[in-house]
C-alpha cells in the first residue's frame, strides 16, 4: 500500500464531531515502517490531536527517530499540508529533506520538502546558539 492510501485509511478512525474535517497521515521511517494517525478532536480545541503528531508519536514510541516521507490527506482531498505545529514537531525528528506528500484527490498529489514548508526552524542548534553553547 502506498502512503497516500495508508493516510486515507487512517481517515476512518478520525474523531471530528466539531469541525467534521477528517485528516489522516502516514509517516514512513528510514527502514520503511509506516505509522498512521488521524485527527482526534476535543471540545477544548487546544487539546485536540493532529494526524501527523499522532503518527509521529506512535513511531517515536516504537523507537524510530529517522523518517523520509509523510503523506497527508483530508476527507475532501484538498491538498492539506501539515500545520505549523506539526511541521515543528516533524522537524524535531526529521531533516529538511523529509518529503511531504499532500493528497489533491483524483490521483494527484503535491510534494514539498519539510524545509520548504518550515524554513529556519527552531532546533536544538537554535537553543544552543541562544545559550551561547
Amino acid at each position: 500500500m502506498d502512503l497516500i492510501e495508508a493516510a486515507r485509511d487512517a481517515l476512518d478512525d478520525a474523531h471530528v464531531p466539531y469541525s467534521e474535517y477528517r485528516v489522516g497521515a502516514a509517516l514512513r521511517t528510514a527502514d520503511g515502517t509506516v505509522y498512521t494517525g488521524c485527527n482526534i478532536e476535543n471540545a477544548n480545541y487546544s487539546n485536540s490531536l493532529h494526524a501527523e503528531e499522532v503518527a509521529l508519536a506512535e513511531a517515536v514510541k516504537n523507537g524510530h527517530r529517522e523518517f523520509d516521507r509523510i503523506a497527508v490527506t483530508s476527507g475532501v482531498r484538498d491538498g492539506v499540508t501539515p500545520c505549523g505545529m506539526c511541521r515543528q514537531s516533524l522537524a524535531e525528528f526529521a531533516a529538511d529533506d523529509l518529503v511531504v506528500v499532500c493528497d489533491e484527490g483524483d490521483g494527484e498529489t503535491s510534494e514539498y520538502s519539510l524545509g520548504e514548508l518550515l524554513p529556519n526552524t527552531i532546533s536544538e542548534g537554535t537553543l544552543d546558539d541562544a545559550r551561547g553553547v
